[in-house]
């Protein structure tokens, strides 16, 4: 009988320690993962944005069409 008890309190010990038996324990664990997830998507969005951004090229214009325009 001290066997059983025995395995019986180890079972039990398993079962708390079991990300699927604790429900609590795991909810949790699932919403900080979540929470990690979206930061860490959040600022590598925000970094490929910076790195990718528009870079404005050098447009040659016309001097007429200036706010202050030069004709020849």
């Amino acid at each position: 009988m001290n066997q059983q008890q025995e395995y019986q309190h180890e079972l039990q010990k398993v079962h708390d320690r079991d990300f699927t038996h604790n429900w609590v324990s795991s909810s949790a664990f699932l919403f900080y993962l979540q929470v990690a997830c979206f930061v860490a998507l959040l600022f590598g969005g925000c970094y490929m944005l910076y790195t990718k951004r528009v870079h404005n090229p050098e447009v040659t214009i016309q001097e007429s069409t200036l706010y202050t325009p030069k004709y020849k």
